[in-house]
């Protein structure tokens, strides 16, 4: 695959709408425009990786595409709905059906992992507080977690049992996409690998779409369908880790065929 080939998303499944559909995207900060005609399609039931050089915006477009951050042109849609051109109202119902885990599970920290877990349900669902709090019991069981961290806060917790727990709030309300911004960022592999087998479990599982921010070539090899490379202000290519090999892209050759790299191979092969 060359970039020219590569430019333009690939089609979904035949007879099937993207997960999340991204066209024409344009985000600036001042005069500072990091996306600049930006197109991306996200197949549904998918785990697809995001990556990008430092400042290519790939936390920027997460946060465009769930309504954090308003473009200033282009379209969005999300299970077949404009994430822009919407009532509050419907833009509330769509929220309802994606979890988002910030870098590093991003809790509150005054709550309870328990608590956190169901804050969400609070927000969104209109349910008396034995169903609640056994619901939020079940997703933190879910995500790998001890039922005695149910009772404690982020601060008593290690780095990655606030990255379950921030995943277990973000499956909360049985969303049908996840996003996951950095989940294996400042883990030791041991740890990093134990959580993409935990991703890819819950993605067979829930049968969720993933929509994957990260730098970590173990879990690019290890569990994404496909990935994204941001460069120059768009999506330069998309495709499988085979597929990403082939681009002729310098950004992409020294990321997909450097030292990392190879010992990421080497580790788990090309899928």
């Amino acid at each position: 695959m060359d970039t020219a080939a590569a430019e333009t998303p690939r089609d979904t499944r035949a007879g099937e709408a993207p997960a999340i559909r991204v066209r024409g995207l344009v985000t600036r900060f001042g005069s500072h425009t990091v996306h600049d005609g930006l197109d991306l399609d996200v197949r549904r039931g998918e785990i697809i990786g995001v990556v990008g050089g430092s400042g290519t915006g790939k936390s920027v477009l997460l946060r465009a595409i769930v309504g954090l951050l308003k473009p200033a042109e282009g379209g969005i849609e999300v299970l077949g709905q404009s994430v822009r051109d919407t009532s509050d109202a419907d833009y509330r119902r769509l929220r309802r059906r994606w979890g988002v885990m910030f870098q590093d599970g991003a809790l509150f920290s005054s709550l309870t992992v328990r608590q956190n877990v169901e804050a969400p349900m609070k927000e969104q669902l209109h349910l008396d507080t034995p169903l609640r709090e056994t619901l939020a019991a079940i997703k933190v069981r879910m995500v790998g977690l001890p039922e005695v961290a149910m009772d404690k806060f982020p601060a008593e917790l290690s780095g990655g049992m606030r990255k379950r727990a921030g995943f277990a709030r973000s499956i909360a309300l049985d969303p049908e996409i996840v996003f996951l911004d950095e989940p294996t960022a400042g883990l030791d592999p041991i740890g990093a690998a134990a959580f993409d087998t935990l991703i890819r479990q819950l993605q067979a599982a829930l049968g969720l779409t993933v929509f994957l921010v990260t730098h970590d070539l173990d879990s690019l090899h290890a569990i994404c369908d496909r990935i994204a490379v941001l460069a120059e202000k768009r999506v330069l290519a998309v495709g499988t880790m085979a597929e990403m090999m082939e681009v002729d892209h310098p950004w992409v050759r020294e990321y997909f065929h450097g030292p990392r790299a190879r010992a990421a191979l080497d580790a788990g092969g090309v899928h």
